[in-house]
């Protein structure tokens, strides 16, 4: 089964966005995520009907982040992307007329409840703020002075 990778982008480009002074283009953000500017562009959609961020056009004109940091969460987030599937497991069969498998399902059912409880729960606790701290901390560690630091490799034990 593929990864939707929604959350994890959108969070990536609002962290690049916190970091700029002003407007940033799709294209911009584009270049940084590795995508097309239309992939952009639908993920921010969902943050601006939420009120995440904002989005000028023309001249001086892209997007902005509309709240303080701290008031939005990853739970937030993952809700304005259309709150995708959390897990990557699921039933052979949804409606199993065989009596085993219902005890399997049902069974299954309940840990998968409670583990999407459970991230929900992780992903409510964290703020963007907290994020963009942790970022701070990374870059300032690496001895970072630019914008194409932030996508140097790193080496897994600074990860």
């Amino acid at each position: 089964m593929k990864r939707d990778s929604r959350l994890s982008g959108v969070l990536h480009c609002l962290l690049h966005m916190a970091e700029q002074p002003g407007p940033v283009t799709s294209e911009w953000l584009a270049q940084a995520m590795q995508t097309n500017p239309v992939v952009v562009r639908r993920l921010m959609a969902g943050l601006r009907e939420a009120g995440f961020v904002a989005s000028a056009k023309g001249h001086g004109g892209g997007w902005v982040i509309s709240c303080p940091l701290e008031h939005i969460t990853m739970r937030d987030i993952h809700e304005a992307v259309g709150a995708p599937e959390l897990l990557a497991v699921g039933h052979r069969e949804e409606s199993p007329g065989c009596l085993v498998e219902q005890a399997v399902n049902a069974s299954l059912g309940q840990a998968y409840d409670d583990a999407r409880a459970l991230i929900l729960e992780q992903l409510s606790q964290v703020t963007l703020a907290e994020l963009s701290r942790d970022f701070h901390r990374r870059f300032a560690q690496r001895g970072a002075h630019t914008q194409e630091s932030f996508h140097a490799h790193a080496h897994p034990s600074d990860v």
